[in-house]
């Protein structure tokens, strides 16, 4: 077991192998964070990890792939072993996918909003009052990428979890069946982040009991694997666009932010 007296605050990243996430969790490292660094493939994680601290001592590593429920429990297990506690939580694993192919649709949802939900729903009791949770999104979650109806049911005040996830099978279903452009539905990847944004607001509104703020953050077009070359931003301006979200006011929660201001959603 880890020192449970340790005041050094800690930190725990998915997707952090590469692009945003390491550039996140070197982030956190500078600012004096323990930083438990996540990704799907073992090997690159590990290499990864050790770029960032080579003796272990301030960064550690643990497999966790965000879509498959054993690989979050046995983090879930694991994780008094490395931390004492989990203060702050950063979701940044995550996929794109924008043509219509039903297999890479529904992965991209399973990634962008199963897994950031499934992740956090696990890892909760570790994590205090005053915890933060930071949500990786995307401008292109915002709700003007739906059309009028979905837009009001995604943007409900009194939107709850079930209600949703409901609205998630929903496009699911519409995608089974060829259905989704006449039904109003944007990119699976829209789709995905919208979710995500709308399941920030949830929380954040369930957890504010608990002392935990939720917000969600757009680090705009970055210079990743997945933004490209062409991209208007370097990672570090990314990342920073994250670190800003996890030092926002302890009463900052709900919200969706860009380099540390809030912006419409």
């Amino acid at each position: 077991m880890v020192d449970e007296k340790s005041d050094r605050p800690t930190a725990l990243v998915t997707g952090a192998n590469r692009g945003l996430g390491l550039e996140t969790a070197r982030q956190l490292q500078a600012d004096g964070y323990r930083v438990v660094l996540t990704s799907r493939t073992e090997s690159k994680g590990i290499a990864a990890a050790r770029s960032l601290d080579a003796d272990g001592k301030q960064v550690s590593y643990h497999q966790l792939d965000v879509t498959d429920q054993g690989s979050i429990a046995a983090l879930a297990q694991d994780l008094p072993n490395l931390i004492p506690r989990l203060d702050v939580l950063v979701n940044n694993a995550g996929i794109g996918s924008w043509g219509g192919d039903r297999r890479l649709a529904a992965q991209t949802i399973a990634t962008n909003y199963f897994g950031p939900r499934d992740v956090t729903d696990a890892l909760l009791p570790f994590i205090p009052r005053g915890g933060r949770i930071v949500m990786v999104s995307s401008g292109l979650g915002e709700l003007s990428y739906l059309e009028e109806n979905l837009r009001a049911r995604f943007d409900s005040p009194t939107l709850t979890r079930p209600a949703l996830d409901s609205l998630v099978a929903s496009y699911l279903a519409a995608l089974d069946q060829g259905a989704q452009k006449r039904d109003g539905w944007p990119s699976s990847y829209s789709v995905s982040k919208v979710s995500l944004n709308a399941l920030t607001r949830i929380l954040g509104r369930d957890l504010s009991s608990k002392g935990i703020t939720v917000n969600s953050v757009c680090p705009g077009w970055v210079r990743t694997d997945m933004g490209g070359r062409g991209a208007s931003r370097s990672v570090p301006v990314g990342g920073r666009s994250i670190f800003l979200t996890v030092k926002l006011p302890a009463d900052a929660t709900g919200g969706f932010y860009r380099d540390g201001k809030r912006i419409p959603w």
